[in-house]
């Protein structure tokens, strides 16, 4: 229940959400990349918080469980620059301090072997002597001056006879300093960058491994495995300690799309949108350093133009290489972040020897990386991005033509059924209009039997910009500007982008005659009148009802039974008497012509129009009947359509466990054919509607976490999230803010459907309520009842 009314999350008939799941809390702390090769790189914003670490944390905390059972304790943490091994033994530093332990930590220097020996000691040293002076060091400050000069001068010889001796019994004064302080108080050591160390300072580390056995002690050590080249001499190194008992290497790998997603939020101080995530995510991968350079691609679908230092990072070991292998490179990064070596060598052209010298180096590197399959890739896709903007304007083109006409000449020198899509991009990029809109064409149809609808849509959009620069382009395509464009309205709303698929549908029907051709300007209409509705600006009614005054002159009967059953799928709402007629019209033209699948989509159609009244078993019956014909006929979105009313009406009735499978089971057909993002989110919403009637909120949970993902068009968008911010509140407002002001937002539209519209009004009376507020409850109450969108009587 919320507040002192004690309101579930559902509306009636549904029970109501069980208890809160424990062990969710949130750590937030400061985000910081202060040292090593990041360094310079000005970041635009900065996190606060750790995000997609839980595991790793865990893992260091039974470390310090062990160390303080007197167990040998070391962790070796092994990650990327910019993976976010500081900001975790940051945060982790916090904890062991917060837990009574004493934390000392230094780091190594980018000096290489004949660098400043044990500088993390005496980093550690020094920040020990500022705590407490001189005690710790028990009379040995002369000793201990070799490592911190402060505590004065140094005795004992550093090198020549007896300076073996004097190191030996220098490590073992080491050893017994953090011997002693482990005794007083738990101790972790903490030495960053374990690449750039010297000799001396892994010999100490090794000693330290061996020596302190018996001690409340833990080490911690951080080194970048992207510079750990196979001569380096820290390899040898980590090998040796993983013999050692108690040492355990903890890898940090990139955060995944949720973590991306999650930190984004934190940096943007707010939820970024569907494009913006998949738009850092793609570039970033997950690399935290990069999303928050990139965190300024706050709008959907930007692409933020790589700042000046973090491109001179990005391209610093890649200056590092000979011309030969930067020659390779700037030729790779044309083919993509992957790229087969059979392509890669036909577009280089270079011999066998020379080519593989060249990847060799890149790889030696850790620029590329050689997979499996007989390919390369780049280790990350910043780097490609970076060297392949690089590129002179002519070196562009010209790599591009030669990546498109290899592929033609041999399409299986990419993945299967990749080949449309790359020549289309490379003679895209070639800047060949003629040959670029053929393969935009070309590689529109391939995706379409892909059920690719995002990438059909894009590259018919592309197809729309190349018209009017390529002479003679509907020869060339086969088609006419009105065919292409009537492609593109149902590309585009097939891909969820109802804006853009509105925006054509006006321009396809300003160029259609509907004298000449009623049926293409019927079916125009009757899109654009369901996006109006979708996207909420207005009933659509008008060219809905346009649409079918133009059904008469139709003169094909199947396709005037088709348009038919569409119609009345879009009037349903808004006139669910109209729709009812002409899908009983529809309906016995497509059994006189012996059409399953027409007619399991009139059915569905008709039983959407009856489900205003009451619901009954019979009903029920009769679209179960209509999901059997469905499948029979092979036609999987109206067997989606059929899933979606089967589902209300299980719902309806109360069986919510049968409502939740059958929503399931739609869900699972609808992400097969690509259109899960579209119809497929009323099955998302009465799959975590039902849940939540079952008392599952997890599940529910996972439910609508997954269709915001997905990013629902224009008012698809409003159920899911209205019944998820009514699990927020009831679970006790955690993160219910955000999503009650977008969700209540969809009532500032023209035109709402009143199933929509009526729980959002009640949403707005629920956060009072749970707020404890009874004045803004009673005024949210009386805004209702007079919002002219919801009906008098019902």
């Amino acid at each position: 229940g919320v507040g002192a009314a004690g309101s579930g999350v559902a509306a009636p008939a549904r029970t109501g959400p069980g208890p809160a799941r424990a062990g969710q809390a949130e750590t937030i702390a400061p985000m910081s990349y202060r040292r090593g090769i990041l360094e310079p790189v000005s970041v635009r914003v900065n996190s606060t918080v750790l995000v997609g670490r839980d595991a790793e944390m865990g893992r260091l905390r039974e470390a310090l469980k062990r160390a303080r059972g007197n167990e040998p304790a070391a962790i070796l943490i092994g990650g990327e620059a910019g993976v976010g091994k500081t900001r975790l033994i940051e945060e982790f530093c916090r904890y062991a301090t917060g837990e009574g332990a004493q934390v000392l930590a230094g780091q190594c220097l980018e000096l290489g072997e004949e660098g400043l020996p044990f500088a993390p000691f005496a980093a550690a040293l020094r920040e020990l002597f500022r705590r407490a002076g001189v005690g710790p060091f028990a009379g040995h400050e002369a000793d201990f001056a070799r490592l911190l000069p402060e505590l004065g001068p140094a005795v004992g010889p550093a090198t020549g006879p007896g300076g073996e001796a004097h190191r030996g019994y220098l490590f073992d004064l080491v050893a017994q300093l953090f011997g002693r302080l482990a005794a007083e108080r738990p101790l972790v050591l903490v030495i960053e960058d374990l690449l750039w160390a010297d000799r001396s300072t892994r010999d100490l580390i090794a000693y330290l491994v061996r020596a302190g056995r018996s001690a409340p002690a833990l080490l911690v050590a951080t080194y970048r495995t992207d510079e750990l080249h196979r001569g380096h001499p820290l390899r040898p190194f980590l090998a040796e300690l993983d013999r050692v008992r108690g040492v355990e290497r903890l890898d940090v790998d990139r955060l995944d799309r949720e973590g991306t997603a999650e930190m984004l939020a934190r940096v943007l101080g707010a939820e970024p949108s569907e494009a913006t995530v998949d738009n850092v995510f793609d570039r970033a991968q997950g690399n935290p350093f990069f999303v928050e350079e990139l965190a300024c691609c706050a709008e959907p679908g930007s692409c933020c133009t790589l700042s000046d230092s973090l491109r001179d990072l990005l391209l610093s070991r890649v200056d590092a290489l000979g011309d030969g292998p930067q020659r390779v490179l700037r030729i790779f990064a044309a083919g993509g972040i992957r790229v087969g070596h059979e392509l890669l060598a036909e577009v280089a052209g270079l011999p066998d020897g020379e080519l593989e010298a060249a990847l060799r180096a890149a790889v030696a590197a850790q620029l590329v990386v050689a997979d499996s399959d007989g390919g390369y890739e780049f280790r990350h896709a910043l780097v490609r991005e970076a060297v392949h903007d690089d590129l002179l304007p002519g070196e562009h083109a010209r790599l591009h033509a030669r990546y498109a006409a290899a592929i033609e000449a041999r399409p299986d020198l990419v993945s299967a059924g990749r080949a449309p899509a790359e020549i289309a991009h490379h003679w895209h990029a070639a800047n060949d209009h003629p040959r670029a809109l053929v393969a935009a064409v070309a590689a529109a149809d391939a995706a379409g039997e892909r059920f690719a609808y995002a990438e059909r849509s894009r590259l018919l959009e592309r197809a729309l910009q190349l018209w009017e620069q390529v002479p003679d382009a509907g020869a060339r395509v086969r088609m006419s500007h009105l065919d292409l464009l009537d492609e593109a309205v149902m590309a585009a709303g097939a891909a969820g982008d109802y804006g853009r698929a509105l925006t054509l549908s006006r321009a396809a029907l300003s160029e259609v005659d509907s004298e000449a051709e009623p049926l293409r300007a019927a079916r125009l209409l009757e899109r654009r009148g369901k996006l109006m509705r979708t996207m909420g600006k207005s009933d659509g009614a008008p060219q809905l009802r346009e649409a079918y005054e133009l059904v008469g002159r139709v003169a094909d009967p199947a396709a005037r039974a088709t348009l038919l059953s569409d119609i009345a799928n879009a009037m349903a709402p808004v006139d669910a008497e109209l729709a009812a007629r002409l899908a009983r019209e529809a309906m016995l033209s497509a059994r006189s012509l012996g059409d399953v699948a027409l007619t399991v989509a009139a059915t569905v159609t008709l039983g959407r129009s009856c489900m205003g009244n009451a619901v009954t078993e019979a009903m029920l019956t009769e679209m179960e009947g209509a999901v059997a014909l469905g499948e029979r006929a092979g036609n999987p979105p109206v067997l989606v359509r059929a899933l979606v009313n089967t589902s209300d009406l299980l719902f309806a009735l109360g069986r919510y466990a049968e409502a939740a499978e059958m929503a399931r089971r739609g869900l699972s057909v609808a992400r097969e054919v690509g259109i899960s993002r579209t119809v497929g989110a009323f099955l998302y919403v009465n799959a975590g509607e039902a849940l939540l009637a079952l008392g599952r909120w997890d599940d529910a949970e996972e439910m609508f976490a997954e269709l915001a993902r997905l990013d629902p068009p224009g008012t698809l968008a409003a159920p899911g999230l209205d019944l998820r911010a009514r699990l927020r509140l009831a679970r006790g407002h955690r993160g219910a803010g955000d999503l009650v002001e977008r969700a209540l937002a969809f009532l500032n539209r023209p035109f709402l459907l009143v199933e929509a519209r009526m729980p959002l009004q009640e949403l707005r009376i629920m956060v009072a309520l749970a707020a404890d507020d009874a004045p803004a409850a009673h005024a949210a109450a009386v805004l209702a009842l007079g919002d002219a969108g919801l009906p008098r009587a019902l």
